[in-house]
């Protein structure tokens, strides 16, 4: 059903009205044939309620930017669109490609600060960010009176006598939603146990992000990363305007569930009138981070899930025994779901 004009229209209903369906709600394929973005592949989704976002096929189709009734939700960083080929792999070279975007995914056996673990290096939040996927495809197609869009397709993190992960993704959402899903399957098909480590770094943005928003999670326990967090752990769910000389606070929830087991962080703008809930399973995602920067320019608030509490590297989550392995064969899942809500604009 697609709610319009105060009314619920049906399948039999809108076909009836439309020459074509991408009038209401579709996918367009395109590519980026300018500047540092120049030969991206990416996927423009629109649903007919106002939300529209960009998936990025050369980029582990994460989704860059996210829009709802025109208005922009997720964060851009000055690098803008960037080419996969720009990756600089060694310690905090991943800055220079960071997009920002509504999802970057970091892994897939490395997340957060740069570190050495075993004799080798491994740069700021890994590689797969910058993994082109292949065999994509999308697909619209009606599942009863629900209009379904949808993005999928493969990135394998591999090299010779090192790891071999398979990423198996699908994005979807449908006519008129607010929601967009994201899911992801990795399968380990090495023939060794390999360590896996995996955050998803949300990125939300002006205007959504103000002196007026504020995060709603229900928490256990916050700790701040290091000295830099601990003075701002108290109003760590408050933000202010644009600071100079702003230093980024990073804060680890320890969240509590619903009845589904499943987190919900809102970052709620009574101003705007507009929240974005994101969720996800804790048995998926057991960690919570939340990244701070209230920085001139560099004006973002990070919800990050992720499947272990070692965001200063990898070296420190097996320090600390929280540096989880996949066998030969095997495969784990994860869903985070986005979505936009509206409420009563405050003056």
């Amino acid at each position: 059903m697609y709610e319009l004009l105060e009314k619920d229209w049906n399948r039999q209903e809108l076909i009836q009205r439309v020459g074509h369906m991408d009038q209401i709600a579709g996918i367009v394929a395109a590519e980026a044939s300018d500047g540092m973005g120049r030969g991206s592949r990416y996927y423009h989704v629109y649903t007919g309620s106002g939300l529209s976002f960009n998936v990025m096929a050369d980029r582990t189709l994460d989704i860059a930017a996210c829009r709802y009734k025109g208005i922009p939700l997720a964060w851009a960083s000055s690098s803008g669109w960037m080419h996969p080929s720009y990756y600089e792999a060694d310690g905090l070279g991943w800055l220079r490609s960071f997009q920002g975007g509504l999802c970057t995914t970091c892994g897939l056996d490395q997340i957060g600060a740069p570190s050495e673990d075993g004799g080798e290096s491994y740069g700021i939040h890994g590689r797969i960010s910058n993994m082109p996927a292949e065999q994509v495809s999308h697909r619209t197609f009606w599942e009863g009176d629900s209009y379904r869009l949808e993005v999928s397709g493969s990135v394998r993190q591999t090299r010779l006598f090192g790891e071999n992960f398979l990423l198996q993704r699908r994005i979807s959402t449908a006519l008129g939603s607010n929601a967009i899903l994201l899911e992801d399957t990795i399968t380990n098909q090495g023939f060794e146990p390999q360590p896996h480590l995996i955050l998803y770094h949300c990125n939300l943005g002006f205007p959504l992000l103000s002196e007026h928003a504020r995060l709603l999670v229900d928490v256990e326990d916050t700790i701040p990363r290091d000295a830099d967090a601990e003075p701002g752990i108290d109003r760590c769910f408050e933000f202010q305007a644009p600071t100079p000389g702003y230093k980024e606070q990073v804060f680890r929830h320890v969240p509590n569930v619903d009845a589904e087991g499943k987190v919900h962080a809102v970052v709620e703008n009574p101003q705007l009138g507009l929240s974005m809930r994101i969720s996800f399973f804790k048995e998926q995602l057991p960690h919570l981070f939340q990244w701070k920067q209230m920085g001139q320019g560099a004006y973002v608030l990070g919800i990050e899930p992720a499947n272990s509490s070692g965001v200063e590297g990898r070296a420190i989550a097996r320090a600390r025994d929280d540096l989880p392995h996949l066998a030969p064969g095997e495969s784990t899942q994860y869903q985070l779901e986005f979505e936009v809500g509206t409420l009563h604009p405050s003056s």
